[in-house]
């Protein structure tokens, strides 16, 4: 997000939905409350129990977070993690790797700083690789190797006809439907990649592994395959399903399924600002800036929602939460903007909070 207009943006939802009752924020169980045990902070139930470790990365004091974005594991169990960064600190990485035990090993992606926002790793004949996009200042959609490597660097796909001139040769910090501001990816079965440009056209672009354009679908609607920041697009291809596209249409407060080219086969209701999703055997997380985390199981059910803070976040008009780490309790979450899972089925939240806080969930059950 970005401070200025992501904030006023997200405000107005926020009071908006305070307004009416929270009715979408309730509408599903497993609201369950943090509590200790020893010298453990847990949270969920049953086969969803989990401990919250804050601040699980340690960043060397030469580092700073500026507003953690996203979270990706590679197959090694390393973990990506990627910042929106300074634009004035052109030198500062905005992608930090930390092995599993949580130590740092290597930083890179100078290039995305200003903008950092969504990571993705996904592995092509053998070989890792990370996607990135970035929005404000860089407007930009990468693939590097998993050392920061660049294979290729795109701007706005002009061709769609969809942007304002000057959006891939001169990308300045506007914002507008004629604008190109990339949030989060996905892959198809056949090797081709999602973009969803998630606070600029609203349309969700596919490209080849070349970073080719090929064809785009959605745009800005009231739902049923038209969106209201389409912020998360992820592909639902787990055991015993056809492959779904999902896509976290998040001022709808809704997940709309749609088939892989793009046309819509339903709607999930009950969310908070969903911000993304990963998927781990039968189960999908859905990190939702509403101050929690989602689980659902493989019927989609919602089994468990973590960390629920959403009860502060109403009353907090002007986002001091935010930005007061002294403020932040542990066990609740303020704005988890990302999530995954990693090998093991522990999960990692990345928050949209102004000094940055990714936390580990690490599974009991």
């Amino acid at each position: 997000m970005a401070a200025s207009q992501d904030d006023s943006i997200a405000r107005r939802r926020f009071l908006k939905v305070a307004a009416a009752g929270t009715a979408t924020s309730l509408a599903a169980p497993y609201v369950v409350t943090a509590r200790k045990t020893d010298s453990q902070v847990i949270v969920g139930e049953g086969d969803y129990r989990f401990e919250v470790i804050h601040q699980w990365p340690q960043l060397p004091e030469k580092f700073s977070w500026q507003t953690t974005h996203n979270v990706a594991v590679d197959k090694n169990g390393f973990l990506y993690v990627i910042h929106q960064g300074w634009l004035e600190q052109p030198e500062h990485p905005s992608i930090f790797v930390f092995d599993p035990e949580g130590r740092y090993v290597r930083s890179f992606g100078s290039q995305f700083q200003g903008g950092g926002h969504g990571i993705e790793v996904h592995e092509e004949d053998g070989q890792e690789f990370l996607y990135v996009c970035a929005y404000k200042d860089i407007k930009a959609f990468a693939k590097l190797d998993l050392y920061g490597e660049t294979v290729w660097f795109r701007h706005a796909p002009m061709e769609t006809g969809l942007y304002a001139v000057g959006e891939d040769t001169n990308p300045q910090n506007v914002w507008g439907r004629d604008r190109f501001l990339p949030t989060n990816m996905a892959f198809l079965p056949d090797g081709d990649v999602l973009l969803s440009d998630g606070y600029g056209s609203y349309f969700i672009h596919r490209y080849d592994t070349e970073g080719n354009w090929k064809s785009c679908f959605g745009g800005p609607g009231d739902g049923q395959g038209k969106f209201n920041l389409p912020h998360g697009v992820w592909v639902d291809d787990r055991p015993g399903r056809e492959p779904q596209l999902v896509v976290m249409d998040r001022l709808h407060h809704t997940l709309q399924y749609l088939t892989l080219e793009g046309e819509h086969l339903r709607t999930q209701h009950g969310y908070g600002l969903p911000a993304n999703a990963d998927s781990y055997q039968d189960l999908i997380v859905v990190p939702e800036l509403y101050a929690r985390v989602s689980i659902l199981d493989g019927d989609n059910q919602i089994v468990a929602r973590l960390g629920d803070g959403s009860k502060r976040i109403r009353a907090d008009e002007k986002f001091k939460i935010r930005t007061d780490a002294n403020l932040w309790s542990a066990g609740r979450f303020v704005h988890p903007h990302d999530a995954c899972f990693d090998n093991e089925g522990n999960i990692f939240v990345a928050e949209w909070v102004g000094t940055g806080r990714v936390s580990k969930l690490k599974r009991l059950g």
